[in-house]
């Protein structure tokens, strides 16, 4: 009788286990990153396809050049801070200028034309609410905004580099809306081109 009662119990338990083994749970897809082909020389046109016989085809022009590489951009631990480039803040999950932003902004672009041999790294923060991805992606946004309204102002964009950092440096870290408002900014660093 106990081994009819256990068999009743372990038979549906090893079925269970089959099953769940057989099928598993669902699987994520494999990433994988392919790379672009390698650029190939460039294809002649097609011949003409009546051309007179009196008239030669013309030559094909060479290939265009290979442009070189854009240079590096500098590392942003070789940028220091500029006490005249204060920070300009965004509203929550924002990256467009606010109207004190553009007013600091104006107040760069000044400074930058006074100081022409100066590069701008723009760092791009946020505050903690959001996943690391997202901040990061939101702090690009917010450097490139800034970065436009100097470049429309007449700022040369061969001037700036950026860098986001998302929620990764708070500067402040209490869990407060006036908190997080300190924390979502643009903040400017210098460096002699």
């Amino acid at each position: 009788m106990c081994a009819k009662h256990t068999l009743r119990v372990v038979v549906p338990v090893l079925i269970l286990i089959a099953v769940v083994g057989f099928f598993g749970c669902a699987k994520r897809p494999a990433l994988t990153q392919a790379s672009a082909p390698a650029p190939t020389a460039a294809m002649a046109p097609p011949p003409p396809a009546a051309a007179a016989p009196a008239q030669e085809a013309p030559a094909a022009s060479p290939p265009a050049p290979i442009a070189a590489a854009a240079p590096t951009p500098p590392a942003p631990k070789d940028f220091a801070d500029e006490a005249a480039l204060k920070d300009i803040h965004f509203d929550f999950d924002r990256s467009n200028i606010r109207a004190d932003a553009a007013t600091t902004l104006d107040s760069h672009v000044e400074w930058l034309r006074s100081h022409a041999n100066m590069i701008v790294l723009v760092e791009g923060h946020c505050d903690e609410r959001g996943t690391n991805e997202y901040n990061l992606a939101l702090g690009e946004r917010r450097t490139r905004a800034a970065i436009n309204y100097l470049i429309a102002r007449g700022i040369a964009s061969d001037r700036f580099t950026s860098v986001s950092y998302g929620e990764e440096r708070p500067l402040c870290t209490e869990h407060n809306e006036e908190c997080w408002a300190k924390n979502r900014r643009a903040h400017f660093k210098v460096k002699e081109r």
